[in-house]
């Protein structure tokens, strides 16, 4: 199943692909190499509950109404008006020179991509946009996003090597309201 290319299956097939994957894979984390291909090892599981039917159908209910969109966050959210709502979770900013995953994809997040998505924060709360981001807590972020409301959080780890590497994290919640 993780050798299938997702795009020659219909749309349907590709979801239960990814369902499976995310639930059989280390620790639900989903990554892909430089050429596109999932590339994440399978987890550790005795039973897994490959199906959740009513978590899937509660997140069915909860997304009746929501627009979701593939693409770059600049394409994602260009047509956002004042009044909408949208929370952007980044690829986080490396909290150390030696913490160097910055991408999901294919594509690398740097510094540039970093700093283009905190002026489209600021060009979205011009427009009355309602944002929340989510981000590493680091001083380069909270540079970026100078300004805003900044709160610092610790976030518990589930993906790493060591139970070590599993304490919480500090994290940043930025907004532009309240």
């Amino acid at each position: 199943m993780r050798a299938v290319d997702p795009t020659t299956l219909s749309a349907v097939e590709s979801a239960a692909r990814f369902v499976f994957l995310n639930r059989s894979c280390f620790n639900g984390l989903y990554r892909v190499n430089k050429s596109g291909q999932f590339n994440v090892p399978f987890g550790k599981y005795t039973n897994p509950n490959l199906c959740p039917v009513e978590r899937l159908r509660g997140a069915s209910r909860a997304l009746a109404s929501a627009e979701i969109r593939l693409g770059d966050f600049d394409s994602s959210v260009a047509a956002a008006r004042a009044g909408d709502f949208v929370y952007m979770d980044p690829p986080y900013a490396p909290i150390s020179p030696t913490a160097s995953f910055t991408s999901y994809t294919a594509a690398d997040f740097g510094l540039a991509d970093q700093t283009r998505l905190a002026e489209r924060f600021r060009e979205l709360t011009e427009r009355g946009v309602l944002c929340m981001l989510s981000n590493s807590d680091t001083p380069l972020i909270r540079e970026l996003y100078q300004g805003f409301r900044i709160d610092g959080i610790l976030a518990p780890r589930a993906i790493s090597r060591s139970a070590e590497g599993r304490r919480p994290v500090g994290e940043v919640i930025v907004r532009n309201y309240g």
